[in-house]
């Protein structure tokens, strides 16, 4: 049997995120922690975690930073701010936003710690069968 979504439970996900919700995340967490569960069993094209019946530590982990992402932070009314910049005269004020549409996706990091950027080496016999001796 293979993994069924969600991997992480709200209860779980509420513990380990160490603030209480608003009404509209606690709203949304259920379908946010199942959209990232199905995200990591559609980016594993080479069936990494075929074989798993239960989350490793990883993949629990991992799940847990992609709804953290697409969460607002903790009492902001909007996503969080990664650069903010302001001039005063002629006033002008730039703010880089980090995840504005509150998405939920795999950062680089994630498919690396759960094996999905791994390399792989193979050949291919370019004179196989050309020097066939009669």
């Amino acid at each position: 049997m293979a993994l069924t979504p969600p991997f992480v439970t709200s209860e779980e996900f509420k513990t380990w995120l160490g603030r209480p919700l608003t009404p509209a995340e606690d709203a949304a967490l259920p379908g946010l922690l199942a959209e990232a569960s199905q995200a990591i069993l559609d980016a594993d094209r080479r069936g990494i975690l075929a074989d798993l019946t239960t989350p490793t530590g990883t993949v629990v982990r991992v799940t847990r930073r992609m709804v953290k992402r697409a969460l607002p932070g903790s009492g902001t009314p909007g996503p969080p701010v990664t650069q903010d910049s302001a001039t005063w005269g002629p006033f002008n004020q730039a703010r880089t936003y980090a995840n504005p549409g509150g998405d939920v996706y795999l950062a680089k990091q994630d498919k690396v710690d759960l094996g999905f950027l791994r390399q792989r080496a193979g050949g291919v016999d370019m004179w196989a069968g050309a020097y066939q001796v009669p």
